[in-house]
């Protein structure tokens, strides 16, 4: 064999081992999801955040072209599935429903929580937002936030919540810390007791979600004070939002996102945030979201990242000026 032939099989050999360590990483990214995909919800099955899941879990399946599995992980408010999600590979087969009582108001009330929110999950994208609404017995004697606030300073007014440390009572707290209103904190077991009692006068206010009290403000059994969104809700377009009755910058949402654990590859990341959107963009899926009270937010994983950032810097001095704990 010629010294020129060797050189020649050498140089085809070489070549072969260059494009298939090239083709490698773009024959796994291409071959992502090859099994199912497990979702993580950290709530008991049938509340709305479990019925977002399920319901993105299904769309998104058939996106992937594998079942997207639900599987429900409750317990701690949500820090017991959060954990184990965070635990998981990062290879883009374990997913988390993130919710941000769990991932950015949580990690202030407890004294210990068992993941790191900014360290331990990669964002993917958020779902959406769910709109909150302060409203009040149709007996007590106001129509405006302005004029909750005033009556609040003559004689404290109780709001009920669905619970210590959720996105409604933070928003309790934080419109008294920026009012000045007195406010006293009622938490209940779940939403609909708290407006159970409103309607029947045991409380005069109650902070929950505008998809719970909507259709008790259309018949008239309760008064829509503000909701505390960016926007006006669009199913309750004559209701204010809480900047425009005189609290600038009053912006609280509760929102529900898309996550996997740290270290997840890119390439999957960015695959899964396309086929989340496509989702969110899907004419049936927003409908049915809007039924859940949800408006959808498709967006980058970049742009959730910021947004969670942004809620978990905000939260912590409120709580703690609060003093909410559950330990």
């Amino acid at each position: 064999m010629t010294t020129n032939h060797r050189r020649t099989l050498l140089g085809t050999a070489l070549a072969l081992i260059l494009s298939t360590l090239a083709a490698g990483p773009a024959a796994a990214q291409t071959a992502y999801p090859n099994k199912p995909v497990r979702l993580i919800v950290p709530f008991v099955p049938g509340g709305v955040t479990d019925a977002s899941g399920r319901l993105i879990a299904d769309a998104l399946g058939k996106r992937l072209g594998q079942q997207v599995i639900v599987d429900n992980k409750p317990g701690a408010s949500g820090n017991i599935g959060a954990a184990q999600a965070a635990q998981a590979p990062a290879d883009g087969y374990t997913l988390l429903l993130g919710f941000d009582g769990t991932l950015v108001i949580n990690p202030h009330i407890f004294a210990k929580v068992p993941f790191d929110t900014q360290k331990d999950f990669t964002p993917i994208g958020k779902i959406g937002d769910a709109t909150l609404i302060l409203v009040a017995h149709p007996g007590v004697p106001v129509k405006t936030l302005q004029d909750v606030i005033a009556l609040s300073k003559k004689q404290p007014l109780a709001y009920g919540t669905s619970g210590i440390g959720g996105t409604p009572h933070v928003a309790g707290e934080m419109l008294a810390q920026r009012t000045g209103a007195q406010l006293e904190h009622v938490p209940y077991k779940g939403g609909g007791q708290a407006l159970t009692d409103v309607m029947g006068g045991s409380i005069p206010l109650v902070y929950t979600a505008v998809a719970s009290a909507h259709a008790h403000v259309k018949a008239g059994k309760l008064k829509a004070i503000a909701v505390s969104s960016a926007r006006r809700s669009s199913s309750l377009p004559d209701v204010p939002t809480f900047a425009e009755a005189g609290v600038p910058d009053f912006v609280v949402d509760s929102w529900v996102g898309l996550l996997a654990p740290a270290a997840t590859p890119p390439a999957i990341v960015a695959r899964l945030n396309t086929e989340l959107n496509a989702v969110l963009n899907d004419p049936g899926v927003r409908d049915k979201l809007a039924v859940l009270g949800i408006e959808p937010t498709p967006g980058t994983p970049d742009q959730f990242r910021v947004a969670m950032q942004r809620d978990f810097a905000a939260y912590g001095p409120i709580v703690k000026k609060a003093g909410i704990r559950l330990d």
